[in-house]
């Protein structure tokens, strides 16, 4: 087999700019909305007390992806990052590989871009201000591409000194705690999710929110009462009931399918905020046609030479 090109964390994000990522995870939605890029629901694989190990299958524009990664909250105490994995990229008419990825860079940038597609979609059209909850490595592409979507100002908020001040520098916003965070006109949720960061008595009109964190099974950064009282989005429906932020209000009987709009159907002309003073919500769970078109944008990044790989023969 021909060697295998191999692109690392540093060789990911130099592939990708924040602007790039922004218009292809977009243009992901909008052809999974059109059936054109096909994705089976995620994987989940406990390790139990650790963590757990994710497959995220997707195929389209010719692609074909398997995104294979991990959430091990502990790992940081050990001197390891919480997300790891490796993205296999592969021609969907022959079934050959063409390039491994770092998963860890694949999905900061899809993370961070979604937060803009998002914000785009749903805040008011006179938002400026980002709260950003959690400032680990999502927090900080996050805060990255919504200054590319064009956002400045605001509040980082981080029980890490460090983390906040170096969200703030890149948002030009300052350091505040949670209360100021979330009296911005956009706020980013991007905690492990473990337990809730908004309330009910947080939401004011014309908020805007991306739920972030939680991202799998018993995950939630909102309290089901906040969660109730916002104009509802999602990035996938049958996922974000199953291990998302909508999940506790679909169990308690509180928000029924019809009250939850998709990511994708708006991108594509369904309705979206209704009026300035509302408050909209937008769940995401992390797509992998999230991660086929950031990975598929580093994959060309690299034919054209704008990014130099390793390689690897199998």
């Amino acid at each position: 087999m021909t060697p295998l090109p191999v692109l690392g964390h540093s060789a990911v994000l130099a592939a990708v700019s924040p602007a790039e990522a922004i218009d292809r995870v977009a243009d992901a939605f909008r052809r999974h909305h059109a059936g054109e890029w096909t994705m089976p629901a995620k994987v989940y694989l406990q390790s139990p007390p650790f963590g757990d190990f994710r497959a995220m299958p997707a195929r389209g524009g010719g692609l074909a992806l398997l995104k294979w990664i991990t959430s091990f909250p502990s790992n940081p105490a050990r001197g390891l990052p919480t997300v790891q994995g490796l993205v296999c990229l592969s021609d969907a008419e022959t079934g050959t590989p063409l390039m491994l990825l770092d998963a860890r860079s694949v999905t900061a940038l899809r993370t961070g871009a979604v937060a803009a597609v998002a914000t785009r979609a749903f805040a008011p059209a006179d938002a400026e201000s980002v709260g950003i909850v959690g400032c680990g490595l999502h927090g900080m592409w996050a805060a990255r591409c919504l200054r590319a979507a064009g956002y400045r100002g605001g509040i980082a908020c981080d029980v890490r000194a460090r983390a906040a001040t170096d969200v703030a520098a890149e948002l030009e916003a300052s350091v505040g705690d949670r209360a100021q965070a979330l009296a911005c006109d956009v706020v980013c949720c991007v905690t492990p999710g473990t337990e809730p960061v908004v309330e009910h008595a947080d939401l004011h009109p014309g908020l805007h929110l991306n739920m972030l964190g939680a991202d799998g099974p018993g995950k939630a950064e909102a309290s089901v009462d906040a969660v109730a009282a916002c104009r509802l989005f999602c990035d996938e429906w049958e996922q974000a009931v199953h291990g998302g932020e909508l999940t506790g209000a679909v169990t308690a009987g509180r928000v029924q399918r019809d009250q939850v709009g998709e990511l994708g159907a708006v991108l594509d002309g369904a309705p979206g905020r209704v009026n300035p003073e509302e408050v909209t919500m937008f769940d995401s769970t992390g797509l992998a046609i999230q991660d086929l078109a950031v990975a598929a944008a580093a994959y060309e990044a690299w034919r054209l030479g704008a990014v130099a790989a390793q390689t690897v023969s199998l």
